[in-house]
């Protein structure tokens, strides 16, 4: 089966590999152009176009796929299947028909839950015990198409956001190649999404990282991990901006959203329901991040101090 692979970040890399190990015929790879990364700004090519070239195998990163010169380009390579995953572009109906299986793609969701851009780390922060991945027939709308296969798991409630990304990146390929055998052996049985709003994944931004001390305790643990490792939780302790990058909930209880009851060797802070976390791991502005013993020892903060403003 002659494959074009659409992708760009970590999550897509194992596909790709999957791809390349049993022995795929992948006549391109697309993924996003090079970005500048860090302080420095060094222009830094996408994971997935790295893995493509340790392979050999040709990338192309065009700015737009709505050219003709592109849809051509895709056309003229008379593939059977165009597999998408995380690529990062609306994809137009010219390349959705270009192939001929047409395009499928690799949701980190249970369809139709969470369609759109950040379906991982919402589920992490609504508090989810389940998710999945969908192997979804393409179509013109975002993240509608009938659906192929579903691998489901749990979330363990401590999991963060970025282990979930890496676990449901291999079961993801994993998904991947049952469904191109599938297609092979034609053995597909597609299965319509309904119709309806089930809730859209919007992009993570920072305006999501400030924490809301009058939140329960469980919804402040829920940001913590789901916002982890970007753009992280915030709070404002001694009037600094500072990274909650790890919290358990606490045994321990309070009156007052935002107050610290304990400052030995941890720091609880409380929250709505009268329920505390534990922030284990922390970064002051400028400042690398922390466990929460080390920061103690550099930073007094006072049983009933009131964080977050």
């Amino acid at each position: 089966m002659k494959v074009i692979f659409m992708g760009t970040p970590d999550f897509a890399v194992p596909c790709l590999e999957k791809l390349i190990e049993n022995k795929y015929e992948i006549a391109a790879v697309f993924s996003q152009p090079d970005k500048p990364v860090g302080r420095k700004q060094k222009l830094t090519p996408p994971p997935v176009k790295e893995c493509a070239l340790q392979s050999n195998i040709p990338v192309f990163q065009p700015q737009s796929l709505r050219n003709d010169e592109t849809i051509e380009l895709i056309k003229g390579m008379n593939a059977d299947i165009i597999v998408v995953v995380a690529y990062g572009k609306i994809l137009p109906v010219q390349i959705l028909n270009a192939a001929k299986y047409g395009c499928i793609n690799v949701h980190a969701s249970i369809l139709p839950k969470y369609r759109g851009a950040a379906p991982i780390q919402w589920a992490v922060i609504n508090g989810d015990k389940e998710t999945g991945v969908t192997i979804q027939q393409m179509n013109e709308g975002v993240d509608t198409g009938d659906i192929l296969r579903i691998e489901k798991t749990e979330i363990p409630f401590e999991e963060t956001s970025e282990q979930l990304f890496e676990r449901l990146s291999y079961i993801g390929a994993d998904a991947l190649l049952k469904t191109l055998e599938d297609i092979e052996h034609d053995n597909l049985n597609p299965v319509a999404q309904p119709d309806g709003d089930f809730g859209y994944a919007k992009k993570i931004t920072k305006e999501l990282s400030p924490i809301d001390w009058n939140q329960s305790a469980e919804s402040v643990h829920n940001l913590v991990r789901g916002l982890q490792t970007w753009p992280c939780a915030l709070t404002r302790i001694n009037g600094k901006n500072v990274k909650i990058h790890k919290t358990v909930l606490s045994d321990k209880s309070g009156i007052k959203p935002g107050q610290v009851v304990d400052n030995k060797n941890v720091l609880s802070v409380c929250c709505s329901d009268g329920k505390c976390v534990d922030i284990l791991e922390l970064q002051m502005e400028g400042k690398k991040k922390m466990d929460v013993k080390s920061f103690l020892l550099g930073n007094q903060i006072e049983i009933g101090t009131i964080i977050g403003i």
